[in-house]
């Protein structure tokens, strides 16, 4: 089996996770120099800022890089055109089905590799056309599903033929040896990269994360279907908590709109979405991004 390295051209058999509102153009230029698969996160980005951030990345790296398409924006459609006008060779897809838009993506060259949360949806996609799986467990931060990386990854290993990428609960060589016994040819890696030096979150956000332990991440939108793992904070125990009371998607989202923003780009640690996952507990220091991924990869 061929390590994700070997396939993707790069350094290291690691993507950086495509996070919304933090892997802009600068950020993914500097995890590809470091040596894994930078990407450009399109969540809630509009469609001429995601061209802007493609070029932006291409005029600070000569190293391969891709983007993230994240489904569920209104954009996509365009956001697709443009991943073929600028001929990016890598994309990730979340937050939904991509098949719509594989033909296209495909016809351009692109190596396309969705994010999965269980082994039915990765073999549905391989016979879309897919060339990689990334199989992500519910211990990352951000939207998750509900089988653990450990469950996951090897039952889509074995429910599909093309390469698969392990996602979540990854951030030391430890838990890389644990991918590759699992059958996976690399990982993809986001929370363990919130604290590199290169990161453009606000400070506050990166201590928070600092601070935490294992156990304090908590997953809001579980009862409604839409789950989100966060750091516990004053923001995400009190939408729990009226979650339970049985309040409305609509009242439930006063509590979250634009808090992802609030964290990233103000610090806002009570009522800003500090989206983490459970590898938290394992993080001391901020180091550069080659640090981190150098010590993530020895031995594998």
């Amino acid at each position: 089996m061929k390590k994700l390295n070997e396939i993707l051209g790069i350094k290291y058999p690691v993507i950086q996770g495509g996070m919304a509102n933090i892997a802009t153009g600068a950020f993914a230029a500097a995890c590809s120099d470091a040596g894994a698969l930078g990407l450009i996160a399109t969540g809630g980005m509009p469609a001429e800022r995601f061209r802007e951030e493609i070029r932006a990345a291409r005029s600070l790296t000569d190293k391969p890089f891709g983007a993230n398409l994240m489904l569920m924006n209104p954009n996509i459609r365009e956001l697709v055109d443009i991943v073929c006008e600028e001929h990016l060779p890598f994309v990730t897809t979340g937050a939904g089905n991509p098949g719509t838009y594989m033909e296209q993506l495909k016809k351009a060259g692109v190596f396309v590799m969705p994010v999965v949360a269980a082994p039915v949806l990765a073999k549905h996609l391989e016979d879309l056309g897919a060339d990689a799986i990334i199989a992500e467990g519910c211990e990352s931060g951000g939207h998750i599903g509900e089988m653990t990386t450990m469950t996951l990854v090897p039952q889509v290993c074995d429910t599909v033929k093309i390469p698969v990428i392990a996602a979540g609960g990854i951030a030391d060589r430890r838990q890389m040896a644990a991918v590759k016994a699992l059958g996976a040819c690399g990982a993809q890696v986001g929370t363990c990269l919130l604290v590199s030096r290169e990161c453009p979150i606000h400070e506050n956000y990166k201590q928070a994360i600092l601070k935490a332990g294992g156990s304090d991440t908590i997953v809001t939108g579980r009862i409604g279907g839409t789950p989100v793992r966060v750091l516990k904070n004053r923001m995400a125990r009190e939408y729990v908590r009226q979650e339970k009371k049985g309040a409305s998607l609509e009242e439930l989202e006063k509590y979250t709109l634009g808090s992802l923003r609030r964290a990233v780009f103000e610090g806002d640690t009570q009522t800003g979405s500090l989206m983490s996952g459970q590898v938290c507990g394992q993080l001391k220091e901020i180091r550069p991004v080659a640090d981190i991924l150098a010590d993530l990869c020895a031995g594998f």
